[in-house]
């Protein structure tokens, strides 16, 4: 807690990473575009990382994502058909670099 007595700022995000060295120096690297805050001014309460309710049923997964091309930047809607959060995610991943070379 700050020495003055003032309560803090909390901030929730939900990142994919592959540990959670990366999470958390993508959290900062978000915040510090999205808010006035440093890593040297803030801290990190605690990573969890998001288990699916339903690892063995098939869903549909629908993502928003934006990204920039040699074109300009793109905003974009993709479905994907898995039976977790992080599985669509990678299909994503693998999908922009095959086609669009993002």
């Amino acid at each position: 807690a700050p020495k003055d007595g003032k309560e803090g700022q909390l901030y929730r995000m939900k990142l994919f990473s592959p540990n959670e060295v990366v999470a958390k120096s993508r959290f900062w690297y978000f915040l510090s575009q999205l808010k006035k805050v440093k890593k040297a001014t803030g801290e990190i309460v605690s990573v969890i990382e998001i288990h699916e309710r339903k690892p063995h049923t098939i869903k549909n997964f629908g993502i928003f994502l934006r990204y920039d091309s040699r074109s300009g930047t793109h905003n974009m809607y993709k479905e994907f058909r898995d039976t977790t959060l992080n599985g669509a995610i990678s299909q994503l991943y693998l999908d922009m670099a095959g086609r669009h070379r993002a």
